[in-house]
Parts: C-alpha cells; sequence; structure tokens
C-alpha cells in the first residue's frame, strides 16, 4: 500500500495535530526574527537568539532521552507542547502589553528552548510505536512530508500577516495552534507506555551514549547533520535579504522562508510515493552536498526568483538526507533505546542549526551576510566529502 503508515488512527492523529501546530510555530518564526530585527538592527542579536534556544536543548536533551524510554510517551509529548505553548503565550502577553524587549524574547526562547530538550525524543519514540516497522520510511516520509508543508504555509501566511496587522496575531494563532497535537494526543487509543528503561539515571543516559559510540553508521549520520546545519544554517539572516539585499519587504520575507520548504514538500513527496531507496548511505552524502550547492547560489544571488529556486533546492536536497538518515537510525536502533537515541541526535540536529545561527551571525557581523552564507554554503559541500572519504561504511550502506 502506497500510504501504508495512515491505516494507523494514532497515527493520522498525530500527523493532522502536528501539521497545525507546526504551521503555527512557523508563523511565529517569522514574527519573532521579525521583531527582533526592528528592535535592534544587528544580524549579531539575531544570532543570539539561536544560542538562547539550544542551550536549554544541549544541557537537557539526555534527561529527555531518558525521560522518553522511562515514562509514557504520549503523557511526556502532552507536557512538552504545553510548556511550548506557555512560551509562545508569554511573547503574546508582553507584545500585548507593549513591554517586550531582546531580553524578554531571549529568555521565552529559552523557556521553549526547555520543553523542546523533552518533545522529539517522546515523539520519535512515540511514532515507531504507532505504525509496524515496514511501514516505518513511510510514516517519516510523510511525516517530514506534513512539516514541510506547515514550513511553507506557516511563514507565507505569517509574512502576509506581518505586514497587515503585526506581530501579535500571529502569536495568538500560534497560541491556539497548539491545542491541535494536545487535543489529537489525548485522543490517542494507543496510551504510548514505555518498552525501555524502568527508571531514570546517569548511567541509562550513558547506556545511549556507549550504543551511538558503537554505531559508526548512526554517528556518522549526526555528526554529518550536525556540520552542514552548523556551517549552512543562514535562514536566521532572511530578514537582512528581504530588507536590505533583495529589497523585498515583510511580505517577500515570508516568500523566502517558506521556498525552502516548498521544495522539501515537494521531495518528501516523492519519496512517500516512489519505492524505497536501498543504497541510503550514498543517498545522505549526496543530498548533503547539494544542500550546500543551493546555499551557495542563495548567497550570491541578487535576483529574487534565483533566490527562491535556491531555497527551493536547498529544502527538497534536505528533506531527501532527513529521511534517509531518521531512516537508518531508526532501524538499527533497538525499541528501548529509541528514546536516547534521538535525544543524542538532538543534540546535533537541533544544535546544529541553532549553533550555526550564532556562527552566521558572527561571521556576517565581521565580513558580511553574503559571505556568510555562501562560505558556510561551501564548507558544508567540502563536509560531506569528507565524511564520505572518512566514513567508507555510511558512503556503501545499503537497507537490507
Amino acid at each position: 500500500m502506497r500510504f501504508s503508515s495512515l491505516r494507523s488512527r494514532d497515527f493520522r492523529l498525530l500527523l493532522a495535530g502536528q501539521a497545525v501546530s507546526l504551521s503555527g510555530s512557523n508563523m511565529q518564526q517569522v514574527a519573532v526574527v521579525w521583531q527582533l530585527y526592528l528592535l535592534t538592527g544587528s544580524p549579531l542579536s539575531l544570532g543570539m537568539l539561536g544560542l538562547f534556544r539550544v542551550t536549554p536543548i544541549l544541557l537537557l536533551a539526555l534527561g529527555g532521552g531518558v525521560a522518553a524510554d522511562a515514562l509514557d510517551r504520549r503523557k511526556l509529548m502532552i507536557a512538552s507542547q504545553t510548556g511550548m505553548m506557555l512560551a509562545s503565550l508569554g511573547l503574546l502577553a508582553a507584545t500585548h502589553a507593549g513591554v517586550v524587549t531582546p531580553g524578554i524574547i531571549y529568555g521565552l526562547a529559552a523557556l521553549g528552548g526547555v520543553a523542546s530538550a523533552f518533545d522529539p525524543p517522546a515523539r520519535q519514540a512515540l511514532l515507531t510505536q504507532l505504525v509496524p516497522a515496514e511501514s516505518l520510511p513511510n510514516a517519516l516520509s510523510l511525516y517530514m512530508t506534513a512539516y514541510q508543508i506547515a514550513a511553507v504555509a506557516g511563514p507565507a501566511l505569517g509574512g502576509a500577516l506581518l505586514a497587515w496587522k503585526g506581530v501579535e496575531p500571529i502569536y495568538l494563532i500560534d497560541v491556539v495552534s497548539y491545542l491541535a497535537v494536545i487535543v489529537a494526543l489525548f485522543a490517542m487509543e494507543h496510551k504510548a507506555p514505555s518498552r525501555g528503561i524502568s527508571g531514570m539515571s546517569a548511567g541509562a543516559a550513558l547506556e545511549g551514549l556507549k550504543f551511538i559510540k558503537g554505531s559508526p553508521i548512526i554517528l556518522s549520520t549526526m555528526l554529518l547533520d550536525f556540520f552542514a546545519t552548523f556551517l549552512a544554517g543562514s535562514l536566521l539572516l532572511l530578514p537582512f535579504f528581504a530588507d536590505q539585499l533583495l529589497k523585498v519587504g515583510p511580505r517577500g520575507l515570508g516568500v523566502l522562508y517558506a521556498a525552502q520548504p516548498l521544495g522539501a514538500v515537494i521531495a518528501g513527496a516523492a519519496l512517500s510515493m516512489l519505492p524505497a531507496i536501498r543504497r541510503q548511505g550514498r543517498a545522505i552524502v549526496i543530498a548533503v552536498a547539494l544542500y550546500g550547492v543551493a546555499i551557495v547560489i542563495f548567497g550570491l544571488s541578487s535576483w529574487f526568483p534565483l533566490s527562491l529556486f535556491a531555497l527551493a533546492a536547498s529544502g527538497a536536497a534536505d528533506t531527501v538526507s532527513a529521511v534517509m538518515r531518521q531512516t537508518v537510525r531508526q532501524l538499527l536502533t533497538p525499541d528501548q533505546l529509541r528514546g536516547r537515541m534521538t535525544s543524542v541526535n538532538m543534540m546535533f540536529f537541533i544544535g546544529g542549526p541553532q549553533l550555526g545561527e550564532v556562527e552566521a551571525g558572527v561571521v556576517a557581523k565581521l565580513a558580511g551576510v553574503r559571505f556568510s552564507v555562501w562560505s558556510g554554503g561551501a564548507l558544508c559541500v567540502l563536509a560531506a566529502l569528507a565524511a564520505a572519504a572518512i566514513v567508507p561504511s555510511l558512503r556503501t550502506y545499503e537497507r537490507e
């Protein structure tokens, strides 16, 4: 069956709820960076936003993985989604009261980061309990497609609403959107108890680290993901492209934010309909290299349509890489370690782009916005070539 994972009612609930919630989150992303840009006008200030988001995640990620393997994964997701909703509610309240400052934005970003440390491990571990193993690649492709559709609709709607009414209505929509996934989680028939450890301890966290250290293919995918997103993470600089370089304003900013996920939607839909790729290791390396090439083109482009095409191409390449990486990791990880594997992976796939925002902001401050972007893309290509040369088992990996 082409969409075999959709036979699971609980997976359909999770997919629909997350699509709504993620649309609101992507609308909020446009509003936050634009509001911070207007408050500071500094690329370094935008880069610092990533630092405040990622620090709690790096500090708490291992604990989030242990919790996902020790506690009810559905209830843990309800708690984490509620925490992120409260952070968005804080942004709404501060903006409505007219007291919002960069410090308040940074503080609420950190609060959202605390909740985010527990959400991906619980979600990834929960997802594998909702569909059979043979439907997992299809479920991951559909989930990635829904994620990217939300990332297209969210910024496009956010940019239009930003130009029309400002940031406050966007924050309200984001708060309400979290209710969709929370309601979906309550409506699930499968209550998703843990199949892993019986308690939470430092030893349990170390067990996850030991497993990944002993799995060179999984470790190499995580490292490649980290370096690609750290070096080529440039979306936080889009307000400068929209306002100063491409001169398309806040509405154009929403379109720029939507271009990358639009390419990702096309790639994700194609992956969900095509037969599973067997030579997944080679596909990962090629996709990461193409992602870097597309970022180089975007960084050098002064023509708005070409900039949109480059961002769309980077989104397509990133989706192919992401689906392949997630499939490899989930199929090679025992169920009792899924939460902890995901928590370590989260330190890479969230830490990379968030720390990359800081790096991009610093380089942009020192050498200019364009150089920050295209040089990062070039280094991303080199990282993919280095991974292929240093870890031949990744390059030759085939799905059994």
